[in-house]
């Protein structure tokens, strides 16, 4: 377990917005890219990282729909990107790093929830494609903008649903197993947290520091997969499609959705800190399979073995790996 996976009772909480953590934090002079910038939670982080003085660059597979979402947010820019397809994340990172400009915040955003079993062009199964190898491989073709910053902070998205499934080393890509949406979610969550451990190992030295980000349960695109019944059998929605009144303590905002991803991308509180899964704009308390409250970080999704062994099983899948 990351040694510093401990809560910083940061003086943060989960109705905390993107805005307050921000409060008195100047980015000027600062880049930043953060995937799915368009977007839900993503679309905040970005008007929020504008608003302190960020410059930053939204990559999109939708360059036309980005451009409309982010009109008049000030130094923001749009660029093509598909994290389902190698080629155009070589594109978009090679373009990127030959700028020649320090990339200090690179918030990995983007992903997928609960979509039927389908396969990348590489052949690997969406959720992990699209949530883990994707990003890995777009931070990995990033590094040397990273270092260009001298201290720079990489955010990936996970989720509280990461406590559904372990990461499963022997299948990852539901060949031999029944294919279950809820649970190949689960797994790329976890990888995402994994991923965060095993970045920030690498990283430390060199001025890179990895979080992982819990964002909370918020009504955004990302359930766009979800069909109305399922989620009235679910008992997500009640029989008039609305949120039942019982649950409704458990959601956020959008605003307060974005805020652990700009706390964790800008909080000098977490200085000299990293490879740790927050949430609530703070580091979340690390607790046992048994818990049963959701909230905390599982084992499993910390456990530097199995970032490691993540970490190359994605060298290999990918063919990328960081500069020597």
């Amino acid at each position: 377990m990351p040694s510093q996976q401990v809560p910083l009772h940061s003086g943060f909480g989960r109705t905390s917005t993107a805005s307050d953590v921000i409060n008195g934090i100047d980015l000027h002079g600062q880049v930043a890219i953060v995937t799915g910038g368009y977007s839900g939670i993503g679309l905040e982080t970005t008007r929020v990282l504008s608003r302190a003085g960020a410059t930053i660059t939204v990559p999109a597979r939708n360059a036309g729909k980005a451009r409309e979402a982010i009109a008049g947010i000030p130094r923001v820019e749009v660029a093509e990107l598909d994290l389902g397809d190698p080629a155009s994340i070589d594109n978009f990172a090679m373009d990127f790093v030959a700028r020649g400009c320090p990339l200090h915040l690179l918030v990995n955003n983007a992903g997928i929830m609960a979509v039927p079993l389908g396969r990348d062009r590489r052949g690997h199964e969406l959720h992990f494609a699209t949530n883990h190898l994707g990003p890995f491989q777009l931070t990995v073709r990033l590094w040397p903008a990273l270092l260009r910053a001298g201290a720079a902070r990489v955010v990936i998205l996970s989720s509280g649903a990461h406590r559904r499934a372990a990461f499963d080393f022997d299948d990852p890509d539901f060949e031999r197993r029944e294919y279950d949406k809820w649970k190949a979610y689960a797994e790329s969550k976890t990888a995402s947290s994994l991923f965060a451990v095993a970045l920030d190992s690498r990283g430390e030295t060199r001025g890179i520091r990895a979080f992982a980000v819990h964002p909370g349960r918020i009504e955004t695109g990302l359930q766009r997969a979800i069909s109305m019944p399922e989620l009235q059998a679910l008992g997500l929605r009640d029989r008039n499609g609305q949120i039942p009144a019982s649950h409704r303590s458990l959601y956020k905002t959008v605003e307060q959705g974005a805020a652990t991803t700009v706390w964790c991308a800008t909080s000098p509180a977490l200085d000299g800190m990293g490879g740790v899964y927050c949430e609530d704009a703070d580091i979340a308390a690390a607790v046992p399979v048994t818990h049963e409250p959701l909230d905390g970080v599982l084992p499993w999704a910390i456990d530097p073995a199995a970032a490691e062994r993540l970490w190359q099983l994605s060298e290999r899948l990918t063919g990328v790996s960081l500069p020597a």
